[in-house]
């Protein structure tokens, strides 16, 4: 098996909403933790943090039922202009490149946010789980994901 490459997502801006690359964390397979990029959410020509978001490559069983490919937090003093859905469509194209056309996207049943952000990107509720009590997000106190599927091409 050959080992993973990162890749250089170069500039990632639409408006005045720039994603920066903070940290790409390996996979731990043992632990059924995929690759991730993780980037911070700022205004361009700011270094103050909007938000982040993180993008997961692999289709491990947690990332398809449970994680997501995507998660992302905006803070609440910038929430109300599409940070989140504007940060997902800037990295489908580096998703795509690793070979992601099908992203999952996962949020809790009463984030009404995070759901509209799943809406707005024209992502499918597919369905509602519940949380395993061997993962650490219900040791969170977190009980159930919504389980939306987005399509993004080839």
């Amino acid at each position: 098996m050959s080992a993973f490459e990162f890749f250089d997502p170069g500039r990632l801006v639409d408006g005045e909403l720039e994603l920066k690359l903070v940290e790409k964390r390996p996979g731990m397979a043992l632990l059924g933790r995929a690759p991730a990029y993780r980037f911070k959410m700022t205004l361009v020509g700011a270094d103050v943090e909007a938000g982040s978001i993180d993008l997961r490559i692999g289709n491990t069983y947690n990332i398809l039922m449970y994680g997501g490919h995507i998660g992302y937090g905006v803070e609440p003093a910038y929430r109300g202009r599409r940070f989140a859905a504007r940060a997902c469509r800037l990295l489908f194209p580096l998703a795509r490149r690793h070979g992601l056309h099908t992203l999952w996207i996962t949020c809790n049943p009463d984030n009404i946010a995070s759901r509209r952000t799943c809406e707005i990107l024209g992502a499918t509720l597919v369905e509602i789980v519940d949380l395993p009590p061997t993962l650490d997000m219900y040791w969170q106190g977190e009980r159930q994901k919504c389980r939306y599927r987005l399509d993004i091409g080839e």
